[in-house]
């Protein structure tokens, strides 16, 4: 999944639950049959060089902005957004379906078994993308309320608007 537009510094640098990135692992992880997340390089980043990892920092001038020559981090570091595209893998285990019985033991004689062949779907990746992704999306709403939060509507995009030009005259 992708998320882009996110303004720096939503989530926590110093705070253990309020960290974005674990946040949204968190998140991802409660959805069934979800064994794995990453951001940005996420397992790939263990096995290389952490010279060949940091995302370096650079000036767009046309842009009036700073941004990052990579974006490996996935759009999150310490724990904060980056203002780089949010990229978020999620690794779902494979359905239940059994069309081959797999061993297993009964219950009352103790003995060898074999399970039961069940049919189910055989596919649930197009439906538990949907929810993942809004599941990303209810995360990063609940960050940016967190930074920008009021009473309303409009306090929320004044807070936003004030942040906007904050930033502008960086």
């Amino acid at each position: 999944m992708i998320a882009t537009g996110l303004p720096v510094g939503l989530g926590s640098h110093v705070q253990w639950d309020r960290k974005l990135d674990g946040r949204l692992a968190g998140a991802l992880l409660s959805l069934q049959a979800v064994k794995g997340v990453e951001m940005g390089l996420g397992f790939e980043a263990a096995r290389i060089r952490g010279s060949a990892l940091h995302d370096e920092i650079g000036y767009d001038a046309a842009a009036r902005r700073f941004t990052r020559h990579s974006n490996n981090s996935g759009g999150t570091e310490g724990g904060m957004s980056t203002g780089e595209p949010l990229r978020v893998r999620v690794a779902f285990k494979p359905l239940s379906t059994l069309m081959r019985p797999l061993r297993s033991v009964d219950i009352h004689t103790k003995a060898d078994a074999t399970g039961a062949i069940e049919r189910s779907d055989v596919c649930a990746i197009p439906a538990a993308a949907v929810i993942a992704e809004t599941v990303v999306a209810f995360v990063l709403a609940d960050a940016f309320l967190e930074k920008f939060g009021g009473d309303s509507l409009a306090e929320i995009t004044r807070n936003w608007q004030g942040y906007l030009e904050q930033v502008r005259n960086y």
